[in-house]
């Protein structure tokens, strides 16, 4: 499982063409996810802890010492993104040889998003297979790149 994960001081979804569907946070964390066929549910729990957990918000001296959950009003917003987990290492077109087909990527999704509930801070999220428009202001800029530990199986 690939995500960038981005400190922002604001964040929406919307749907074109939904009349105005989509969702939006204040300062917190937009997580977008991607998933690659290899991925597993101990994977996904590792990544859910680690981005519950992270410390890369600043405390009263601005150093990066506080996770989402300790950043008042702090929330998460969750996108699927089907290009996180693509590879760009050869040519000039994206491969998505790696990714999660849709019917096994979208349940692996809401698992991901129920695994970041049981954390008690608050989680929106995209549509997956939905074309969305997402907006951001990013605070810092503060952006990360996480992935979760290869599986025993796989051979990443």
């Amino acid at each position: 499982m690939r995500t960038v994960l981005q400190r922002v001081t604001r964040a929406s979804v919307t749907l074109p063409g939904s009349g105005g569907g989509g969702c939006e946070i204040g300062p917190g964390l937009v997580v977008l996810a991607g998933f690659q066929k290899q991925d597993t549910p101990e994977q996904l729990l590792w990544i859910a802890k680690k981005i519950a957990n992270l410390r890369i918000f600043p405390d009263d001296a601005r150093r990066m010492n506080r996770s989402v959950a300790d950043v008042p009003r702090g929330s998460i917003l969750i996108v699927p993104n089907f290009t996180v987990g693509c590879e760009i290492g050869k040519g000039n077109r994206p491969g998505f040889d790696d990714a999660m087909p849709p019917d096994q990527a979208e349940p692996m999704f809401d698992e991901f998003v129920r695994v970041m509930r049981t954390f008690s801070i608050p989680v929106e999220t995209g549509v997956f297979g939905a074309e969305m428009h997402v907006s951001l202001c990013n605070d810092g800029p503060v952006t990360f790149i996480l992935d979760s530990p290869p599986s025993p199986a796989s051979p990443r």
